[in-house]
């Protein structure tokens, strides 16, 4: 079940990440087999996986850069060793922000949702989104 990101799930993790904490979003991906366009019938046919790098990251990067958004990690899943019956993942990204408005600020523009987000929503079949703080671990 694809889930989306939701007005009230923004505005409760935005009451819980106030100010300049930076926040590190874990990004779990599973593609579809073949990117799937409603509205852009035009582009030619690939992946999920090619929409999502060739079309989605450069769109996001392109937003994301100049508020200061550092990718800080991307892996491929190679076994789900602990996980629901059935759950698999592709991929695995992780993108710091400086702060969570910063995040918020992003996917709710109107940019985003008309350069970049068309290319997620055609090219993942499933994904979650889990906003984290860095622990301090006592020495």
């Amino acid at each position: 079940m694809f889930v989306e990101i939701g007005e009230a799930a923004l505005a409760s993790a935005a009451a819980k990440y106030p100010g300049d904490q930076p926040i590190f979003m874990l990004n779990l991906l599973r593609y579809r087999d073949e990117a799937l366009y409603r509205a852009n019938a035009e582009l030619p046919v690939c992946s999920g996986r090619e929409a999502y790098y060739t079309r989605y990251v450069p769109a996001f990067r392109k937003l994301a850069l100049r508020q200061g958004v550092v990718p800080t990690w991307l892996g491929s899943v190679g076994a789900l060793l602990v996980g629901a019956e059935g759950e698999a993942w592709h991929d695995v990204a992780i993108v710091r922000y400086p702060d969570f408005a910063t995040f918020q600020h992003i996917v709710s523009s109107a940019d985003y949702r008309r350069e970049a987000e068309p290319h997620r929503l055609a090219a993942l079949a499933d994904w979650r989104l889990i906003a984290t703080t860095e622990v301090q671990v006592p020495d």
